[in-house]
């Protein structure tokens, strides 16, 4: 503990900041072993990557006995604020965030030698996307926020394109550094205005100040959190900032493009979680209205779009689970709207972050599958996947299951149950409209997702099927996210328990 100017007190809790400092730690090591191993020995980063986000991951044990504060600040007159907290939401996260990135690594280690990729620096920037992801949940002012918000987007921007060479890739690492750039210009200019309108970056204060602004600097205060907000909602892919999400989908590495429609869409809602619910609860009469509408056109253009996917067409299956979570963040972004409604926006929260936890498992499983076929049809098209069954009975079988998790169906217990807890939270805010567009949307995309899961079980035409084989370590990915699958559809009330109350 640091005496600072000014009477405040730094103090810093190592085991508090242990998951993401490990992982960044990680991310160097990483980075300078590879100037001295040889081309040989490289794999070995891979393995290292792997046991380092373990470790992680690990480090979230000793933080589930309570909540700890670290980096925090008081002073005569002033309520006590700290810039990181773990809580009950900070560790959901951090496990959603540390799984993926874990499960990601898994379906790398055949990617990189099969591209040719640079293995040292594809790991170096995967484990500091994944530091900053971990750090975001737990942030509780505005700088850090947008500081871990930047820590796990720009490595991503390298990963997209990080296939020299390819045309495709660096048009998708253009269109996606674009569009981010874009959103952390507008989330700064709204952050700039909400300091100068409050005095101060730390949630809480913010909420507290914002409820007895001085009248002339009400309106700058309004389009701080106008500015602030939109500029997660480009983070998150709503509607109309979802333009970039299909086109890096497809030119980016398959396990980059299912880490970016887990971790990436989770550190964009975790950011406006905290923005919209902890620091402007006193505008959710402003906020909840706009971010129910985007919910509405959100999920309504993903799942239209993922409607019109030809099956024939180079990198369809991509391209349709590009659009399918622009439609997932329209139902992510329901119990968030209504959490502006409701007198315990916790209940709601902790709908998103139910349902979060439900698309990750389940959409990862899905791209781990895509990866197996895509190692005899690198096409990506969904005719590819035609026959799957007689070649790889297991794979098809997984990948029926995940597809009829996303949809709703069973034997997909827990996509039903997710879908029904967020149905809930707009129906008890009052929000019937919201519920009844999210119904229609779900009816749309039961077609394309059966449609597909048909696909797996006709006979192939023309030659005889190729048998699939998997490495090992993509199968063991297929395997946890099967068995996670179904261990959450044996138990669906687990995953709500576990994410009820994690905010406020």
């Amino acid at each position: 503990m640091v005496p600072l100017a000014g009477g405040a007190i730094q103090s810093v809790d190592w085991l508090a900041i242990a998951p993401p400092t490990v992982t960044a730690v990680v991310a160097l090591a990483v980075l300078v072993a590879d100037l001295f191993l040889p081309d040989a020995r490289k794999p070995l980063l891979g393995a290292v990557s792997i046991g380092g986000l373990a470790v992680a991951a690990l480090a979230l044990i000793p933080l589930r006995g309570g909540n700890r504060s670290t980096f925090c600040l008081t002073g005569p007159g002033t309520a006590h604020a700290c810039s990181y907290t773990v809580d009950h939401f900070t560790l959901v996260i951090q496990f959603l965030v540390l799984g993926g990135a874990l499960l990601t690594a898994l379906l790398s280690v055949g990617a990189i030698a099969d591209a040719k990729l640079p293995a040292g620096e594809y790991w170096f920037l995967l484990l500091s996307s994944a530091a900053g992801a971990t750090l975001l949940p737990a942030s509780r002012d505005l700088a850090t926020l947008v500081v871990a918000l930047e820590v796990a987007s720009l490595p991503a921007f390298a990963l997209v394109g990080l296939r020299r060479g390819d045309a495709r890739s660096s048009e998708a690492a253009l269109k996606f550094f674009l569009s981010s750039v874009t959103a952390t210009a507008v989330t700064l200019l709204g952050v700039s205005f909400v300091y100068a309108a409050t005095g101060t970056l730390h949630l809480t204060r913010i909420a507290d100040a914002l409820t007895h602004t001085d009248p002339q600097l009400t309106v700058l205060a309004q389009t701080g959190v106008a500015l602030t907000l939109v500029g997660f909602a480009f983070k998150t892919a709503a509607v109309p900032f979802h333009f970039w999400v299909p086109d890096t989908y497809v030119g980016a590495p398959l396990p980059i493009a299912a880490y970016l429609s887990v971790i990436g869409k989770a550190v964009g809602f975790t950011g406006l979680i905290l923005v919209a619910v902890v620091a402007f609860p006193s505008y959710a009469d402003v906020w909840a209205p706009v971010l129910a509408v985007l919910a509405a056109l959100t999920m309504t253009a993903g799942n239209v779009a993922a409607l019109r996917q030809r099956p024939d067409r180079a990198h369809s299956a991509v391209r349709l689970l590009a659009w399918s979570s622009v439609g997932q963040a329209g139902y992510l972004l329901v119990p968030i709207a209504a959490a502006g409604y409701a007198d315990n926006p916790g209940h709601a929260i902790g709908s998103t972050v139910a349902y979060a936890l439900m698309y990750a498992v389940v959409n990862l499983g899905a791209f781990a599958v895509a990866a197996l076929v895509a190692r005899t049809s690198p096409e990506h098209r969904i005719t590819d996947y035609r026959g799957l069954y007689a070649r790889s009975p297991l794979a098809a079988l997984a990948l029926g299951f995940f597809l009829l998790c996303l949809a709703g169906l069973p034997p997909g217990i827990i996509g039903l149950f997710a879908k029904v807890t967020v149905f809930s939270a707009a129906v008890d805010a009052g929000l019937g409209w919201l519920a009844v567009v999210m119904a229609v949307n779900v009816v749309i995309a039961l077609y394309y997702y059966l449609q597909w899961t048909a696909v797996l079980f006709r006979p192939a035409e023309g030659e005889a099927p190729q048998a699939v084989r998997a490495p090992a370590v993509l199968t063991t990915a297929i395997a946890l996210a099967a068995l996670a699958g179904v261990a959450l559809s044996g138990a669906p009330q687990l995953v709500l328990r576990f994410a009820e109350g994690a905010l406020l």
